[in-house]
């Protein structure tokens, strides 16, 4: 059932490989006003039409129904011995495989170490000699010989995406700006139309199932082969040390199913979806990890983490308190994503940009004014802050269609002082729960998830609150029943 082309903007093919003049990527973001750029130019549009692009073929699928009581639907899980891939996915998750079997050639140093193990520097030096090589086994001859006619080939300007994906050598850490990395690679290989014509986003699933999730647990082994540092994190105050892109896709995997991008809705979940609470008990996640990937990202946390969820996670666990549904936090983590990852200069300063990805305004992009992701920048020149929020742009969005802009645009309704509100808040969102944890404020500190946050009700004074998971809010408490976990802010008796 392939999609309509007027409601699925995919991300657009070389047509003339051979004419295309290759370049070697560049880094070109060096302040906050470059961020700034960066935000209305070709190279952010392409990486969120082919996010978005992605996210949609993730969602499942309404199916003729089998009875007249019962809708029928397809939803993509991990590890589903009925998902068959294109062979250029399988040549490509090779490759993967080749990567991963490099760390048994590279073991860690022995012995306590605060940062990361020196090893692998080693690993990375022996990924780098050998990457050309690998390239050109696993990727198809006709994409690395369209380059004839450009003094650079194809193969170094994949290279550089590629090899950024892994983590620094030099600083032993390993972050989303570097995940960022790995998925720029791919949104090339897809310019580059390795790729098949997509019916229905299964060339996009393939890629999310056979390729990124892959990726994921490559990475997921060299953190914790080498104790990898996380790269620009938040600490508990953000979303995850290491990963947004499955909390992306692992959202819609649960979300309602629809049968073209018109179906997609805002709220509501997969009938067979699990309560989003479900991340904060450990039987449950480590049932859904095989599964979905959000709770194999959750399951990643629990390994290397202990103690109380709440605790060590508290964005995730306010996510968890979303009543409206996966496809509610489906939204919610786009936006996100644009707020914590793209309009951050320690996340993105280290992308480079080619001829894939180009350091140019993209013309249908509007003006991008300083925000409260941007305006704590490093910059060059001192430059005042702006009242006027950008709005997150929609590649996807029909060509002409009014960008929806932040509900304090214009300098009406500011965030709350002392906060750092997220761009798609709304003031007139019910209050954030006390929760008795101090949360940092001020430009420098990391977007908290209203959208979640609204929905956990404030501890009566001198109380004990169950944990939001454990029963509906404002239902009173039954005698017998079995006993709720204390949540975090509960006071001790004597």
């Amino acid at each position: 059932m392939a999609t309509s082309s007027a409601t699925r903007q995919t991300l657009e093919i070389l047509t003339s490989k051979h004419d295309h003049q290759f370049a070697v990527p560049v880094k070109r973001i060096n302040d906050g006003q470059d961020v700034d750029f960066f935000l209305a130019s070709k190279a952010y549009s392409d990486i969120m039409t082919f996010i978005f692009q992605l996210n949609v073929a993730m969602m499942p699928r309404k199916e003729p129904a089998q009875s007249e009581n019962k809708e029928s639907f397809k939803e993509w899980q991990l590890g589903d011995p009925a998902t068959s891939f294109p062979p250029v996915v399988q040549r490509l998750a090779e490759l993967l495989q080749k990567l991963s079997a490099i760390i048994d050639e590279v073991p860690p140093e022995k012995g306590p170490r605060r940062f990361g193990n020196i090893s692998f520097r080693k690993w990375y030096d022996v990924v780098a000699s050998r990457i050309s090589d690998l390239i050109e086994e696993f990727l198809p001859e006709e994409i690395l010989a369209a380059d004839s006619h450009s003094e650079v080939s194809a193969k170094k300007e994949l290279e550089a995406y590629l090899m950024g994906g892994f983590g620094s050598a030099q600083r032993l850490d390993y972050g989303t700006g570097h995940e960022l990395s790995f998925l720029a690679f791919l949104a090339c290989l897809w310019k580059l139309g390795v790729f098949a014509e997509s019916n229905d986003g299964d060339q996009e699933r393939a890629i999310v199932l056979g390729l990124i999730e892959p990726y994921l647990q490559l990475i997921r082994r060299l953190i914790l082969t080498y104790t990898l540092e996380p790269a620009g994190s938040h600490g508990v105050w953000g979303l995850d040390d290491h990963s947004f892109l499955p909390y992306i896709f692992g959202s819609a995997q649960f979300s309602p199913a629809i049968t073209s991008v018109s179906d997609i809705v805002v709220e509501g979940s997969l009938p067979s979806a699990p309560n989003p609470g479900d991340v904060a008990k450990l039987n449950a996640v480590q049932r859904q990890r095989q599964r979905n990937m959000y709770f194999s990202a959750i399951g990643f946390i629990y390994d290397v983490k202990k103690g109380p969820f709440w605790e060590h996670s508290p964005i995730l666990f306010d996510v968890s308190g979303v009543q409206a549904g996966w496809a509610k936090i489906n939204k919610g983590m786009l936006k996100m994503y644009h707020g914590e990852v793209l309009s951050k200069f320690p996340v993105v300063q280290h992308f480079p940009f080619g001829s894939l990805f180009l350091w140019e305004k993209d013309p249908a992009a509007a003006e991008v004014t300083k925000t409260i992701h941007t305006s704590s920048q490093p910059s060059r020149t001192a430059a005042p802050h702006a009242t006027v929020q950008p709005s997150l742009r929609d590649p996807m969005a029909e060509p002409g269609t009014q960008t929806t802009r932040a509900p304090w645009a214009g300098g009406q309704n500011p965030p709350p002082p002392g906060a750092t509100g997220a761009p798609w808040t709304s003031s007139r969102s019910a209050p954030r729960a006390t929760t008795g944890v101090s949360v940092p404020s001020g430009p420098n500190q990391p977007t908290r998830a209203p959208w979640a946050a609204s929905t956990r009700a404030p501890p009566p004074p001198g109380g004990t609150t169950a944990a939001p998971w454990a029963r509906p809010s404002g239902t009173a408490s039954v005698p017998g029943a079995a006993a709720a976990t204390p949540a975090p802010w509960a006071e001790k008796k004597p």
